[in-house]
Parts: structure tokens; sequence; C-alpha cells
């Protein structure tokens, strides 16, 4: 079929070619006979002129330009016969070279049927296809050109409370951003303002909050000054999800769709994936199920579904695995899904994990499209995760789509240290979902607070009515899983307000506010009241779980605040930074630095120290960030 094109495209330039030089127009001006001709009806002219004649005999000067028409006849039909022979030519080589491609269709047609089918023996590097693989359809090797894709996201901003009281979102417990970030970092660059999601950085480190003492999560709240700047709050909101014994994980059902297309082709790509599912397959047991879906030009399966302690035949088949040709990532996730359906397990965990840079480039491209077709296949019961590899040509925003809608989650594997964090130490985390579709709504007091901003989360914003609408879809909670929020809020009377307030407006509801109050004392001692939804995983009826924010809880100063508010703020703040820092004025990279060594706590694998060094190595690379930023920038 790529033979068949690229000789089509040379038929259709021979021709155009061709023909621009049959009907290329003969020069006329400088032809001897035009210039003879004009000459001699000048010199008839101007005789006429030296003998006084009022003008030049008529009859002969016709008969010169009757005679010059006749010259110039002469020459384009000439010129018309040469035109159409050279078409005629032109015509029959087409016809020659058509001819030639329908005998290489036929005999190709077979050809192209055989390498689709086996596309399994290509990804496996078979010897007797290898040769037609690479010779045919392999494509060159991407250059590493920074095509990264991020969707773009302006930062919250604070919202008087007067004018808008409540806030709702989803919450996200990916930490593809974090990952991301350090991999751009190490490279020895800073990332640009769209792949810093603050929210993904936050919930990126575990917290632990108190372990729930009913249901699936316990929810926690601590308010105390802020960093970030003078005469402000933040209000922390902690979920810590229940943790389970690896004994007790659920079987899982898992199909590892990998990508193994030309761009693929590189140590931190389908090396790096390869060790990374390795240390995934050693994690399971006889309960569970493997297979394995691989796609470039097209899909094949290289793995049918396998018991999980067959580790020998799991890490045979990904070791076999090697990258060429293009990327139909739409082909690769529909068979990944139909497998996945075909060895479902009730009441167990069903999951696709793609393991892919996003580089879609044939086939279902159109990220709506993909986006539209995994939120179909969702309601069969079949989640699905990303792995994301590689650097140059990332797909970011094609990734959080998917994981999004996919009722997944979206992990970076930049190194192996990465790949030991999300599938092997929280492995239940990744894989076990303990309460599907939680949402957050926080309602402030406008008697107490002025103003407020969600730090991060911008792509998980939701309408105030979808807090009650259960066919309205959010994120997912894995066993053990500790989700962070942090609001930054302004206290009535304060001294630093954002925003100012509107004068008539303002009159009238401090009047209304008057009365409720003098109705409803209690309102005075809370800050906000929260309230979060959720549905365990096997129901479509949300919980409910609401908690008032009290203004008795309000820390006197910021190290009397725990070590959880004190690092989560410390990793917002840098990530603020990284973004412009727009809402920083007291907040410089020094400051981030010091909050975070002296809330580090007990870092049993070593990613706060992590943490810590990646702020210095910014700092190295941009020493503007020491300066502090204005609010009015």
């Amino acid at each position: 079929m790529k033979y068949s094109m690229q000789k089509s495209a040379q038929i259709v330039a021979l021709s155009s070619v061709l023909l621009l030089a049959a009907c290329e127009p003969n020069p006329q001006v400088d032809s001897p006979a035009n210039t003879n001709t004009g000459q001699q009806k000048e010199q008839l002219l101007n005789k006429d002129k030296e003998t006084g004649a009022e003008a030049a005999d008529v009859t002969e000067v016709d008969a010169l330009e009757s005679e010059e028409l006749a010259d110039q006849s002469l020459r384009l039909i000439k010129s018309d016969d040469q035109v159409i022979q050279h078409a005629e030519k032109a015509r029959q080589q087409v016809v020659k070279l058509e001819e030639k491609i329908q005998a290489q269709k036929k005999a190709a047609k077979s050809k192209t049927a055989y390498m689709e089918s086996a596309v399994a023996k290509m990804a496996i590097q078979q010897p007797s296809f290898r040769h037609n693989f690479s010779h045919n359809i392999q494509a060159p090797t991407m250059p590493q050109s920074n095509r990264e894709n991020y969707s773009h996201n302006t930062d919250n901003p604070f919202n008087l409370v007067l004018d808008q009281p409540v806030s709702t979102f989803s919450i996200d417990v990916d930490t593809a951003s974090y990952a991301n970030v350090r991999r751009i970092l190490n490279q020895g660059t800073l990332p640009p303002f769209d792949a810093v999601r603050v929210e993904e950085m936050i919930n990126y480190f575990s917290y632990n909050y108190a372990q729930p003492e009913t249901g699936p999560f316990s929810v926690y709240s601590e308010v105390g000054p802020s960093p970030f700047n003078a005469q402000k709050h933040l209000i922390h909101i902690g979920i810590q999800g229940n943790k389970i014994e690896d004994s007790t994980r659920p079987a899982a059902n898992l199909v590892f769709l990998v990508d193994v297309s030309g761009s693929m082709n590189s140590a931190d790509k389908l090396g790096l994936l390869k060790n990374a599912l390795k240390m995934l397959s050693k994690q399971l047991t006889e309960n569970d199920s493997v297979a394995i879906v691989v796609y470039a030009g097209a899909a094949g399966t290289v793995l049918k579904p396998t018991r999980g302690d067959n580790n020998a035949a799991i890490v045979d088949a990904l070791t076999r695995l090697s990258a060429g040709g293009s990327t139909n990532g739409g082909a690769g996730i529909e068979l990944a899904y139909r497998l996945a359906k075909q060895s479902y397990i009730k009441g167990g965990i069903n999951r696709v994990i793609l393991a892919t840079d996003g580089d879609f480039n044939v086939g279902m491209v159109n990220q709506q499209a993909l986006k539209n077709r995994v939120e179909q296949q969702r309601k069969s019961g079949v989640s699905l995760s990303i792995l994301g590899f590689g650097r140059g040509n990332y797909n970011d925003a094609l990734m959080q789509e998917l994981a999004q809608n996919g009722n997944g989650n979206a992990f970076y594997i930049d190194n192996l240290n990465e790949a030991r964090k999300v599938l092997v130490e929280e492995l239940s985390s990744t894989l076990v979902t303990i309460a599907k579709d939680v949402k957050i709504q926080i309602e402030f007091n406008p008697d107490i607070v002025s103003e407020y901003r969600l730090i991060g989360y911008e792509t998980r914003a939701l309408k105030r009515e979808d807090f009650n609408n259960d066919k309205i879809d959010a994120g997912d909670i894995g066993a053990g899983h500790t989700v962070t929020a942090i609001y930054e809020i302004s206290l009535r009377g304060s001294a630093n307000q954002s925003v100012d307030p509107l004068r008539y407006q303002s009159a009238h509801n401090k009047k209304q506010q008057a009365a409720e109050l003098s109705e409803n004392t209690i309102a005075l001692n809370e800050l906000a009241f929260l309230k979060l939804r959720y549905k365990l995983p096997q129901q479509n009826t949300s919980k409910l779980i609401e908690m008032p924010i009290n203004t008795a809880d309000i820390k006197a100063s910021l190290q009397a605040t725990s070590e959880a508010f004190q690092f989560s703020a410390a990793v917002a703040g840098f990530g603020q930074l990284l973004r412009g820092g727009e809402h920083l004025s007291t907040m410089d990279i020094n400051k981030v630095i010091k909050l975070a060594q002296q809330s580090k706590g007990l870092d049993k694998h070593g990613y706060r120290g992590e943490f810590i060094n990646m702020v210095k190595l910014a700092d190295a690379l941009a020493p503007h960030l020491t300066e502090k930023p204005s609010l009015e920038q």
C-alpha cells in the first residue's frame, strides 16, 4: 500500500512536469519576423513624414500587418501541434505506469493481509519476518525535536465569597506531572508552565493521614497561616484511603497494551517500559490473568490470557518486544478492551494498562474520538490506566484525557525507581479502586471568609449542580491512596485582599447576612462546610459525607501546623513558582527549600529528600526563582 501511494505520487508529479513543459508558451516578443515587420512599418511611416504626406499609405501598412498576423497564426498552429504531441506522450506514460501499479497491487494485496495478521511476530522479532517488516513499513526514528503536547490551563483565580460561595471539583490521584517535571529538570531546563499541574505534584507524596474507622476513607482538615501571601490562610483537606494487604487484593485481569511503534525505539521508552512491566508481573499470583497486546501500524496479540504466576512466559513475551512502524493507537485500544472483556473477572480488577508516548499518528488519531471511545468502553467495567514514557514527542494532553475518561489514573515513568514506586510499592493503590466518582464541595461562610482560591485542580472543576448528579463522572481513589487539596483564603477584615468588594452589593449583602446570622448563630463558628460524595466500586448511587471546618481550628502560626500541612504547602509553592508565581507575594525558592526541610519528617523511601534536591536544581537552572514574585506581574 505504501509502495502504491509513492508510485501514484510519482505519476502525478511526472504528468505535471510533462504537461507544464508541453504547454510552456513560446517567446513571441523577440521573434525576428516580428522585429523585421515592425521595422518595415516604422520605415513607411517615417517616409511619409519626410515627404510631408498627411498619413501613411494605409493599404501598404495593412498588407504588412496581414502578413504579420499570418506568420503568428502559423507559429501558433505549430506550437499547438507540439503541445498535443507532448500531452499524448505524457498520457501514454501515465497509462503504462498505472497498468504496472495495478499488477503490483494484486501482488502486494496478499502480502499486506499477511503483515497485518502477523503483527505479533513483528513485535517479538521473528527472524523470518523481520526483514519484510523493516523494509516495508518501519518508520524512520523520530528526531528528538520538542513536539511534546500539553493542555493549556490558567491558574484558578481568587473568588469573592459573596459572588461565588461554593467550590466544587473532582479529586485527582494522578502523579504524571510530578515525574515529568523531574525528568525535564534533570535534562537541564525548566518545564513549560502547562506541564506543571500543582495538584499532581502535591499528591505525588503520601501524607499519612489517620486510617478510616468506618467506610472506605477518612477525611481530615487543618487551617493555618499561608506562606504564599501575608494576611492569608490555607485550608488543608486530606483524604486517606483504606489500606489493604497484598494478600487480600482481589484477583486481577490485566491487559498490557504496549506501543511498539517506531517512536518508541529508544532506551527511555520501550527499553524502560519492558523492565517496568516485568516488575509488575512479578507481583502477580495464580489468581491473576495477564495478556499482552501490541500495536504499531496494526494491532495484534503477543500473549493470550496467561496465569499471573507463569512469570517465565510473561517475561519472555516482554523481552522479545521491539519497535518499528507507525502508531495506530485506536486499533490497539479496541483489541485490548475486547480481550479484557473476554477474560472478565466478576468482582475483581479488570484493567487495561496502556504503555506509550501517546504519539498516535495513524488510524483513530482525533483526541476527541479516542476520548469518546474510551468513555464508551468504561461502561463495560474495564478501566484504563496510562503509563507514559519518553521525551521529545510525549503527548501529555492525550494521556490525561484517556485516563480521566477511562476511570483510571495516569503515571509518567522516567526511570526504574518510578516504575518500582508505581508498580511495586503502590501496586494496590494503582490497581484496586475502593471508591469511585469522588467529588468535593466546600461552601464558605461569607461572614468569616471574604475570598478564596483553589490551588490546582483546574482540569477537575465541576459545576455546582454536578455534585448531586450521580451521572457525572469524577476521580477514583485507590486502596491506601491519599488525596490532598489546598485552598488559600482571606478572612474578612484582613489587610491583604486580592479582590475589592462591590460598593452597592456589599452594603445590601451585609444587611442580609446580619439578619440571617441573628437566626443562625452557629454559622459564626464555621469557616466553611465540607461535603464529599462517592460511590462504592460496585454501586451506582452515591453516599454523602459532611463536616464543618471551624474557626477554632485555625492555627496561630505556620510552625504550629502539622508536617503534612507544611510539606504540602512547600510542594504547592514550588509548583506555583514553576507556573510563574502569579499569586505569590511572600514565597520564593529559598522559602520552599526551608519549609520542605523542616517538614521532611520520616522519609522512608527518600522521595521528600529527592524533592528538595529538585528544588535546588531548579534554583540553579533559573536563579530568578529566588526573587519573590509580585502579585502585580
